[in-house]
């Protein structure tokens, strides 16, 4: 695991080329704490710089960037390409020679050999790299199938940059940059900032399954897509042609197959270990890993003292039945505390999912011990695990039911009333219900009625000014996934938009914050393609998802073990903001501190602290995101950003 940057200037590289590229890389030191690299090509005003984390040939041969045998191509390369060993036997057999043992030699031998397009296709594993192409004079920014690791590019002036994360860009000299009203909007309405999208206008992130391509470019032009890698593809493919085996033989084919990934994704030349909540999906992913593995497995767990909240007794339990050298730590409520407010520096961009604080205090732990760590994300989107799923699909069968005209007119008169006593400041727990109700009853289709249900706020423009909400995934879904059930569609929405957006980002960015490599084998790209195959009973069955891993598990762990209710991985912010953390959330969010800005309305914002004082809890992820956007904006230049032009 690493970190990448760079820029293009093809008027030739700046005088200081140098100190430029060791700005950017010494922004994302911590991705890459073990060495720096950095390497020039003066007349294409080509630069690459890299911040290594040395996981596999810890030897200089894995130093980067790093050239092919002829010199064609320079790589800068941050992730894992797990099959990296069975492609080098190929090569091999090919004419190709290597001179260490790091999987950036064989992505370069394969490049070399296959050619970039071609080759792409053929990796396994978690990967952002760019790639330039001296003959050719092309830029390569290539992004793996999910979405587990970032990349980001854009223009600044008559320069292209580009890098793991926001960091880099930001650090690169004469960075100029106005927040995007619209991605403002978006993260208003999710708690994050979705791809192609970031918090500022004119930068970008790489979409998953994606590369561009950037041929002699001038300034402005955008990079050429294409897609090696299509998760709707998939999704249509596997409801096409469903499995229909028995339920035996599809988990003894599940079986096999996590098995496999689980093995090739424990290849590490440094210490590793896996974090354990005692779910069924990390349970699961330390099973496999026990079952093949002679020595105990090290497994990480956080306990928290607060109710609802701790799932150290269940990563307990579980660890003893499979005999795993387990570490667990509780962290007291000033631990908790203290994290919040250095939330703006760990996330390039604003990002409101609270569960980011106990991430990132379990990634601290779990570095204390390990270099790498396997995790469980990816069961829930593609096994159809959210709870969530079964409750949308129950209550939208009940609304669908009602005539149209009926529920529109229902919703209108509800918003009205609703909207008028809550600027009257009579916020309370019903009203705020009234006025979801009404958001609910006046969609029009199951997809949109799932977008109002996971929506932090339904009406961001209540917040902003004149502020037009770009399109997401979930404008295209219909095309994308035509006749699909509204289960099947949800599982989607949320591995293109949710997984890679919201839950890739915290787990990257918390473990790379202390410079640990996360690994999630369910995301496999082996194992979504399986999982879209299969029928909807071997997901959900008897009011309960993830059937078949369950069932798996049960090969490993006693039942008891197993079906236990899923317990979430969130802070208690409600407390926080009306105990500890109110003084803070009053200077962030102070109404002249937010005119000043001009970014956020202040009446709106207190509105709702006002309703959050008074109990009114429905408010509080909508204030924490306002709170974690604020203090992400803090913590960027002296100079805060302009609203750019709608």
């Amino acid at each position: 695991m690493c970190g990448i940057a760079g820029f293009w200037r093809p008027s030739g590289l700046p005088s200081d080329a140098s100190g430029h590229l060791t700005a950017m890389t010494g922004a994302i030191a911590h991705r890459g704490p073990d060495s720096s690299g950095h390497w020039f090509d003066d007349d294409a005003g080509m630069a690459l710089g890299h911040r290594r984390l040395a996981i596999l040939d810890v030897s200089e041969h894995g130093h980067q960037p790093m050239a092919s045998a002829s010199g064609r191509f320079q790589l800068a390369y941050n992730g894992e390409v797990y099959n990296f060993a069975e492609l080098r036997r190929e090569l091999r057999s090919a004419g190709a020679s290597f001179r260490g043992d790091s999987d950036t030699e064989v992505l370069l031998a394969a490049f070399e050999c296959w050619g970039v397009e071609a080759a792409v296709p053929r990796f396994a594993g978690m990967f952002a790299f760019a790639l330039w192409d001296s003959v050719q004079r092309t830029l390569y920014l290539v992004r793996d199938r999910l979405g587990e690791k970032p990349l980001c590019y854009g223009w600044q002036g008559d320069t292209f940059f580009f890098g793991s994360d926001l960091h880099a860009l930001r650090a690169a000299p004469g960075w100029s940059a106005s927040i995007d009203p619209g991605a403002l909007s978006l993260y208003l309405r999710h708690g994050c900032v979705p791809a192609p999208l970031t918090i500022y206008a004119d930068i970008a992130k790489a979409r998953p399954g994606t590369m561009r391509i950037l041929h002699e470019p001038t300034p402005g032009a955008e990079p050429v897509e294409y897609r090696y890698w299509s998760a709707s593809g998939v999704a249509r493919e596997g409801l096409a042609h469903p499995r229909a085996e028995s339920d035996e033989a599809l988990l003894d084919d599940a079986d096999a197959l996590l098995r496999r990934v689980v093995l090739r994704e424990m290849r590490s030349d440094v210490p590793l270990g896996a974090f354990l909540s005692g779910g069924v999906d990390s349970s699961l992913i330390v099973a496999l890993m026990q079952a093949q593995r002679s020595r105990p497995v090290r497994t990480f767990t956080i306990g928290f003292h607060e109710a609802g909240m701790d799932e150290a007794k269940h990563a307990r339990a579980v660890a003893t039945h499979l005999g795993t050298e387990h570490h667990e730590v509780y962290l007291t409520p000033a631990e908790l505390l203290a994290t919040v407010p250095t939330m703006g520096r760990v996330y390039d961009e604003p990002f409101g999912d609270s569960s980011q604080i106990p991430t990132t205090l379990l990634a601290q732990v779990t570095r204390q011990h390990v270099t790498v760590s396997l995790s469980g994300d990816g069961g829930d989107e593609l096994f159809g695990g959210y709870s969530r799923y079964l409750r949308a699909n129950r209550i939208w069968g009940r609304v669908s039911a009602v005539p149209g005209g009926l529920r529109q007119s229902a919703s209108r008169r509800l918003q009205q009333g609703a909207l008028a006593w809550t600027r009257q400041g009579q916020g309370s727990t019903i009203l705020h219900r009234a006025s979801r109700v009404a958001g609910l009853l006046g969609v029009s289709s199951g997809i949109e009625f799932y977008r109002n249900l996971v929506s932090l706020s339904r009406s961001p423009s209540e917040f902003l000014t004149g502020v037009a909400e770009p399109p997401t995934a979930f404008a295209c879904v219909d095309a994308e996934l035509p006749g699909a059930t509204l289960l099947s569609q949800m599982m989607y929405l949320d591995l293109v938009s949710y997984l890679p957006d919201d839950i890739l980002v915290k787990v990257d960015r918390a473990t790379m914050s202390v410079g640990l490599e996360s690994r999630a084998p369910l995301l496999d790209h082996e194992i979504a393609e399986f999982a879209w195959r299969l029928p909807v009973r071997a997901k959900v069955r008897d009011g309960r998802g993830k059937w078949i891993l369950r069932q798996l598990l049960q090969r490993y762990l006693p039942e008891p073990l197993v079906n236990r209710p899923k317990m979430g991985f969130a802070a208690p912010i409600g407390s926080w903001l009306r105990g500890p953390l109110r003084e803070w959330t009053g200077d962030l969010l102070a109404p002249d501190r937010l005119r000043r800005a001009g970014l956020v309305r202040p009446e709106a914002v207190a509105r709702i602290r006002t309703a959050s004082d008074r109990g009114v809890s429905q408010w509080d992820a909508q204030l924490w995101s306002l709170l974690m956007f604020e203090s992400w904006r803090e913590g960027q230049a002296a100079r805060p950003p302009v609203l750019a032009a709608s």
